[in-house]
């Protein structure tokens, strides 16, 4: 069967507007959670937020945009990432746009983002505003596909926090069983008063910048941001440089509450027990997972028991929604990328604001920065609203 490869990688969030920013901010422990400048809402001054540090302007002068109308911040930051993906991977036009390339894209907010702009359109006060067609969850993808001449297949996927983490997951599948050759995979979400108001009506938002695996943390940081990763089969890219390999993936539903993980963490188990079993690995070759680390009390203790149920002696852990905020269905493209520029690197970052951990199975997130000169294997969790549960396994190359 037809191995899997990463040769390119775009993104931005709250910690930078591209790889190397992002990096950097990781290596140097600097959080981009804080006071919003561009997101408009009542709960600005009160709450904290991962904001990207550009406006849409900027946005649309960076991605070469201006002339476009009807534009939402998510595709403005969808445009940025997968561009930088494609670059970094070299596509070039033919490839972009033959029917062996596949795109499949993810995200929560979509063209909701444009809360005031909907609600106007929708009650018919005023005459359409620029947005009108741009209120929908694949808008961004339908502009990504025209924008680059895509003709092979394409998706977009909404599974609340797990969604690009399945699109990196059908990526490989659909390489794997040879009905494509490449899959540019990934996703965007920006800020939204939709999502703000929601999350808040559940009251799992904090007002400081939230403290995964801390004792003490007590709710999430809502971030903004996109991800996207190029995915090659084997035989297609055996001349490019290759950032790692989609060893495994597993999902996995809960099947317990909508926006809760059941105490026996029965989704969570599953889907690192799929996703090791997958490529047939045992549970102590993995030598770091990124977390799903929300911050909030049920997840962070049902994620650390799936740990201890799992593993048994729990491996390095992080949560890098310490730095970003959670960027709802980016979160998976996101965290995937960040671990696959700890593996390359063979660097493990600190969890940020864990001061007093959970103490219940003997470990701890990563506290400070280390060097793992032996990294070969590494998982990212994503488990989102609904009980949908996905680990994705990386190695190195």
């Amino acid at each position: 069967m037809e191995k899997v490869y990463v040769t390119g990688i775009g993104i931005i969030s709250a910690i930078g507007n591209n790889t190397d920013a992002n990096h950097h901010s990781l290596l140097n422990a600097q959080s981009g959670i804080g006071k919003a400048k561009y997101f408009n809402s009542k709960y600005t001054s009160s709450l904290n937020f991962g904001e990207v540090d550009l406006s849409n302007d900027d946005l649309k002068r960076i991605t070469n945009s201006s002339h476009q109308k009807g534009l939402s911040r998510t595709t403005l930051l969808a445009y940025s990432a997968f561009q930088q993906a494609i670059d970094h991977a070299k596509l070039d036009p033919a490839e972009l746009s033959s029917f062996r390339t596949g795109f499949i894209s993810s995200s929560t907010v979509g063209g909701m983002c444009n809360t005031d702009e909907l609600y106007a359109d929708a009650n018919l006060k005023e005459e359409p505003s620029e947005f009108v067609r741009s209120y929908g969850g694949g808008e961004h993808t339908l502009r990504l596909i025209e924008k680059y001449g895509i003709k092979g297949f394409t998706s977009t996927i909404n599974t609340a926090c797990s969604s690009s983490a399945n699109a990196i997951m059908l990526g490989a599948r659909l390489i794997k069983s040879g009905r494509l050759d490449r899959v540019i995979v990934g996703g965007a979400d920006s800020l939204a008063k939709y999502t703000v108001n929601g999350f808040n009506s559940l009251m799992i938002l904090s007002e400081n910048p939230c403290k995964p695996f801390d004792i003490h943390r007590d709710g999430l940081t809502l971030g903004e941001g996109a991800g996207y990763l190029v995915l090659e089969g084997e035989s297609t890219c055996k001349n490019k440089m290759k950032l790692a390999e989609v060893l495994g993936y597993g999902n996995a539903n809960d099947a317990h509450h909508p926006s809760a993980t059941s105490d026996e963490a029965h989704g969570p188990r599953m889907a690192m027990e799929r996703a090791l079993a997958s490529c047939k690995l045992p549970s102590d070759s993995i030598d770091y997972v990124n977390a799903h680390g929300t911050g909030t009390p049920n997840n962070d203790s049902t994620e650390m028991f799936a740990f201890h149920k799992t593993f048994g002696a729990i491996p390095p852990f992080n949560s890098t929604k310490s730095y970003t905020g959670h960027t709802l269905a980016a979160s998976g493209a996101v965290e995937a990328i960040h671990s696959i520029i700890s593996l390359c690197n063979m660097e493990l970052y600190p969890s940020l604001n864990c001061a007093e951990p959970i103490s219940d199975y003997n470990a701890s997130p990563i506290r400070e920065f280390k060097k793992l000169n032996n990294m070969k294997i590494v998982m990212s969790n994503s488990f989102g609203f609904g009980g949908s549960c996905t680990s994705l396994i990386f190695s190195k190359v």
